[in-house]
This record gives C-alpha cells, sequence and structure tokens, in this order.
C-alpha cells in the first residue's frame, strides 16, 4: 500500500513531533481510517519530505512522531506562472487540479471583459483558499514537495503590466508563431496567458501586444479554456522542462 503523503503548513525541520491539520487530520482519520503506528510522509513546502509515524489519534487531533527527513525535488527545470481567466464551474478546478500536476509554479486567477464569472469580494476569498486546497491536494497526489500559490485574483491588464524576466505567451488560434519556434526559453521561465471561454476581446488581444506578448498557436483546432491550458502546458514541459 502506497504510504499518503499529507501537506504540513508549518516548518518541520528540526521538529520531532506535530500535530497534523484539521484537513490532514480529517483525511487520515476519518476518510482513510489509519491508526497508532502507521506511516505517512509530510511535506512542509521546502522540498523536503519528512518521514513518520502516527503516535496518537483522537477525535480531531492527530499527533505524528517524525524520524527523518530527506531532500526529494520533484520540481520541474522550467517555471510557468499561469495567468488563466476564470472559467464557470467545475472547469477552474479542473484547470488548477490538473496544471499543478503538469508542474506549473504559479497561478494567477484573471477578470477579463468576457469573463462568465461574478463573485463580490467574499466570494473571491473564499474561491481563493479552495483553490489553493485544490492545490495542496494536487500536491499530495502527484509527489510535488513545493505547493503553487494560487494569488489573488486580478484584472487581466493589471496582471499582463507586471514586470519579470519571463517570456510572455498568449495562446491564439490565428498566431503566426507555434511553440516549437519560439526563441530560447529564459531562465526566468513561461508567463503564459491563457483566455476564457469566450475568448480575449480585440482590445485585450492588442493591449497584450503592447505589453510584450508573443501570440502562438496550439494546433489548428479551437481549444476549450481548460484543454488549451493543460495542452499548452503538457507542450511546454516537453520541449523546454522535464517531460519527454
Amino acid at each position: 500500500m502506497r504510504i499518503p503523503r499529507v501537506y504540513h503548513p508549518e516548518l518541520l525541520s528540526g521538529k520531532t513531533h506535530c500535530q497534523l491539520s484539521e484537513d490532514a487530520a480529517n483525511h487520515i482519520g476519518r476518510v482513510l481510517r489509519m491508526g497508532e503506528g502507521e506511516d505517512i510522509i509530510l511535506f512542509d513546502g521546502t522540498n523536503r519530505i519528512f518521514h513518520a509515524t502516527i503516535a496518537q489519534v483522537h477525535k480531531k487531533q492527530i499527533e505524528v512522531r517524525i524520524h527523518h527527513s530527506e531532500f526529494d525535488d520533484r520540481e520541474s527545470p522550467l517555471a510557468i506562472h499561469l495567468g488563466q481567466v476564470i472559467s464557470r464551474g467545475e472547469r477552474m478546478e479542473f484547470t488548477i487540479q490538473k496544471s499543478v500536476e503538469l508542474g506549473v509554479k504559479t497561478i494567477t486567477p484573471l477578470w477579463s471583459s468576457r469573463c462568465g464569472v461574478k463573485l463580490d469580494a467574499e466570494r473571491q476569498d473564499k474561491k481563493i483558499q479552495q483553490w489553493q486546497k485544490i492545490a495542496i491536494a494536487a500536491c499530495e497526489q502527484c509527489g510535488r514537495n513545493v505547493v503553487p500559490e494560487i494569488r489573488p485574483i486580478m484584472p487581466l491588464a493589471d496582471w499582463c503590466k507586471e514586470q519579470d524576466e519571463m517570456l510572455k505567451l498568449n495562446l491564439h488560434p490565428r498566431a503566426e508563431y507555434s511553440l516549437k519556434s519560439l526563441p530560447s526559453i529564459p531562465k526566468a521561465g513561461v508567463r503564459l496567458l491563457i483566455g476564457s471561454e469566450g475568448g480575449l476581446s480585440a482590445e485585450e488581444i492588442a493591449m497584450t501586444e503592447t505589453q510584450g506578448f508573443t501570440e502562438v498557436l496550439l494546433g489548428k483546432r479551437v481549444l476549450r479554456t481548460e484543454t488549451a491550458a493543460l495542452a499548452t502546458i503538457t507542450a511546454l514541459q516537453i520541449l523546454y522542462g522535464d517531460m519527454s
């Protein structure tokens, strides 16, 4: 049986015991029904794993004993910052989950003129928390030991204006360039923009051009927003990352 992997929100270096978070305790105790003496693996986002054994189980609390730790780097050499215009229903959750599995480093949810989702400030905060939990669960499943950041929701134009050394890419079905024809990827990585279900407006496309984004083509077919994000991330990881 595979040893369960559990994210711990506090640094574990130097600790011999710790109490699992409420979410982790619920999963280990109630869902997996694990008990004292059983082994688990903890990770705290520092690219290390901590081998541990369940020491005590209470109703809503689980204490574990940490034996030793080791460095375990599963991160891609290609840093990808995904700017994803928010999609409706479970599509956004699916995009976040799978992009984390594929190695994305940072995700920024975006507003655009054709975004079909409406959220007030309170619901935005709850969504970010929910999406971050999805990212954590994806890391627990896929073996990553660094949890990607889900940034606060921001307007598309503001995200495009942010300055960094990344190569800026905008997926467009009528672009002239393919991913294969890109210049060498900078060490900083890629800032990838994926539009809404209705696509970006002409004004938004023009804005991305003024902000230095390169339009790239991914085949002859028009993809749904969640398919476009995952297909592009996969292609980038094959060409420039750690997938082969």
